[in-house]
């Protein structure tokens, strides 16, 4: 038997409640949940999908509507529901990080480098992965494209490049990273901030991301919305990423609430 990821509440005011057992990544079917509540009579309320929840985290609520419901309808929803479930909570992997910061103010000591400690609390938030590999490089992309195949061989189960992402001639990390022969899933994303963020995938399923500036100064971007799905192995998708545009507008809030806000949850 596998580890308990969550348990069902005993029945209370007419509704049972669904419980972590343990911190993960919650995904939902959010179509085939649509069609379960369409169904009338009965509901499933959740929280949103993509997040990660901590052990004890309520997960959903359901409940039957009237006081009395026919069998019949109760197995059209399980017919709509099918054999998977609507529900998953996928574990948090403690990952080895290898990071690649880029850029010439940085290389020859111009500019400190606020980048790094920015992603390595990050990197706290999620799992417990850590720092393991660190360079500081200038935008020499075969240099780059080096770095990112060393700290892979040495064991780093993701590598992360900051900076040089933008469409400036001297930005080549877009460049690096493709050149490693990595399958880039998406580079840009609909989200602000955020737009440059790239996504790619060695063949061996190894990520390796470059991000934006964004990252460095925004409290909350598009890595905070993708990190959970990177440090589960869970991949990331083009129709994933497109489907961020709904609600891919932070707001950037004199006090910051996320993830209890509407950041990420438009879909």
């Amino acid at each position: 038997m596998g580890e308990q990821r969550e348990h069902a509440t005993e029945p209370k005011e007419g509704k049972i409640e669904l419980i972590a057992d343990i911190d993960g990544l919650l995904l939902i079917d959010v179509a085939r949940l649509r069609a379960v509540n369409a169904l009338g009579d009965m509901m499933i309320a959740t929280r949103a999908s993509g997040f990660v929840v901590k052990k004890g985290d309520k997960l959903c609520g359901t409940r039957v509507i009237p006081l009395v419901i026919e069998k019949e309808r109760m197995e059209r929803a399980k017919a709509v529901v099918g054999a998977e479930p609507l529900l998953k909570l996928v574990p948090l992997k403690p990952k080895k990080v290898g990071v690649v910061t880029t850029g010439n103010e940085v290389f020859y000591g111009r500019i400190r480098d606020t980048f790094t400690p920015v992603i390595e609390q990050k990197l706290r938030e999620f799992g417990g992965s850590v720092m393991t590999e660190h360079v500081v490089l200038n935008d020499d992309h075969e240099k780059i494209t080096a770095a990112i195949l060393d700290m892979l061989a040495k064991g780093c189960e993701m590598v992360v490049c900051s900076g040089g992402m933008s469409v400036d001639p001297d930005d080549k990390t877009p460049l690096a990273i493709k050149n490693t022969g990595a399958n880039i899933v998406s580079y840009g994303s609909p989200v602000l901030p955020g737009a440059m963020f790239l996504v790619s995938y060695m063949p061996d399923g190894r990520p390796v991301c470059g991000l934006p500036g964004c990252v460095m100064y925004a409290r909350r971007t598009i890595f905070d919305l993708l990190l959970p799905y990177l440090v589960t192995d869970t991949p990331i998708t083009k129709e994933q990423l497109a489907a961020l545009g709904h609600g891919g507008l932070c707001l950037n809030c004199p006090v910051c609430h996320f993830p209890n806000c509407g950041f990420g949850k438009g879909v």
